[in-house]
């Protein structure tokens, strides 16, 4: 055998295929989540790339490319180019942020909320705000998988949510208006 055969076939066919299909789908999802159409733009982009590094392989050996290229793996690889962003977002604004520590009685989750205002409301939460509340109520990931992908201990996503929901609950009353 020559050398050849101990390279793996080129991935880039199968990848363009499911680019075409996955496509909608990785952009539907960081869209929806994000809010803003160039921002979604930019994470998809990001998220292809990821792709393409994956599938060529870290040449240190370091990284193994995915053993199936699908559409799930690809939100996947989108979610954590999200939530990047909202970390870099957050280093951005962290010193300036002020956090309001109370705790209200009641929780907004138990209520049926207006999506769109809802929705505009979470835009205007901080970045780790959005990220933590996207992740757990939106995605439905659980409170140690959102410390995971946040980089946190699994107390301090407890306290963050806590946070957040404060600040999304104070926020969400203000755009409400009295009822």
């Amino acid at each position: 055998m020559g050398p050849r055969s101990s390279m793996r076939p080129d991935p880039g066919p199968a990848l363009l295929e499911l680019y075409d299909q996955a496509l909608p789908e990785v952009y539907g999802y960081l869209l929806s989540r994000c809010g803003q159409r160039a921002l979604a733009e930019d994470l998809t982009a990001e998220t292809f790339l990821a792709a393409v590094e994956a599938v060529r392989g870290d040449q240190s050996g370091r990284r193994r490319p995915p053993r199936e290229l699908t559409t799930a793996w690809l939100v996947g690889v989108a979610r954590h180019k999200l939530v990047d962003h909202w970390r870099r977002s957050e280093r951005e604004v962290r010193g300036l942020r002020l956090v309001a520590e109370d705790r209200p009685d009641d929780d907004p989750w138990d209520e049926r909320l207006d999506a769109l205002l809802a929705r505009e409301v979470l835009m205007t939460l901080g970045p780790n705000h959005r990220a933590a509340l996207t992740l757990r109520y939106i995605d439905g990931l659980s409170v140690p998988d959102v410390a995971q992908h946040l980089g946190r201990t699994v107390h301090a996503t407890e306290a963050l949510l806590v946070r957040a929901k404060a600040a999304f609950r104070q926020a969400y009353q203000r755009k409400e208006g009295p009822r």
